[in-house]
């Protein structure tokens, strides 16, 4: 069943933005989360959980944390203070089991690490891979570089559930084809044209409540430079 996402007169970006707070910056510091945050369009920077142990003075505030060590040793060992918005993980479909056994305080982001157009030691594809993680609660995380037929039949999935989902993206033109392969498949719309060729026009003409409909679906992306997105962007009137 599709989702009408009503088309309207641009208006300014307002709190229902599609971009507010929407571009996780990737950063390796915990120093530099101060500086993440300058854009409006800057969400929660993900740290890696490295860097916050033995940081016990500073104060980061929201965050995305990156499980680059064991979640055990993080709850064990001084650490800056923080809010945890979100915690994530890549994590070949061979050891989704262990993923989805983690209980951790906050939501799980999974970035299911798979071949193509089947894992070969699973059998298991990106849109199997999602619906698991979203049955047992985590949220699935779709990498850069996916195919775009993969992309469409994870976006198919995601579209039904309760959990949304977070992507990574490397330039402001993976961006824009996210945004426009979600909108496509909420709106029951061909969504590999979409992300083959997303065009920018009906994104700046979202109401705010078909905006909003969006971001209960896509949570987040994460980036490496969130300046230069919202400057791609902003080329074609996303602001």
């Amino acid at each position: 069943m599709s989702i009408d996402l009503t088309l309207g007169i641009p208006r300014p970006r307002g709190p229902e933005s599609l971009l507010s707070r929407l571009l996780s910056p990737v950063i390796t510091q915990a120093q530099s989360v101060a500086s993440a945050r300058d854009s409006e369009v800057s969400g929660p920077p993900v740290v890696p959980a490295s860097a916050l142990i033995g940081d016990g003075g500073s104060d980061l505030g929201p965050i995305v944390v990156g499980l680059d060590i064991d979640p055990a040793e993080l709850r064990s060992s001084s650490q800056a203070r923080y809010e945890a918005v979100r915690y994530r993980l890549e994590c070949p479909v061979s050891s989704l089991d262990e993923a989805i056994a983690l209980r951790m305080p906050s939501p799980l982001v999974v970035y299911p690490v798979i071949d193509y157009p089947v894992d070969a030691d699973t059998g298991i594809t990106l849109a199997d891979a999602a619906g698991v993680l979203a049955n047992a609660g985590k949220i699935p995380g779709l990498s850069a570089g996916h195919p775009n037929a993969a992309v469409a039949d994870f976006l198919a999935v995601l579209v039904h559930t309760d959990v949304g989902f977070v992507a990574q993206a490397d330039t402001a033109e993976e961006v824009l084809a996210v945004l426009a392969g979600t909108v496509a498949a909420l709106r029951g719309d061909d969504v590999r044209g979409a992300l083959a060729e997303p065009d920018p026009g009906p994104l700046t003409t979202l109401i705010p409540e078909a905006a909003a409909a969006v971001r209960e679906v896509l949570l987040g992306i994460e980036v490496p430079d969130v300046e230069s997105m919202a400057a791609g962007l902003a080329a074609w009137g996303l602001r």
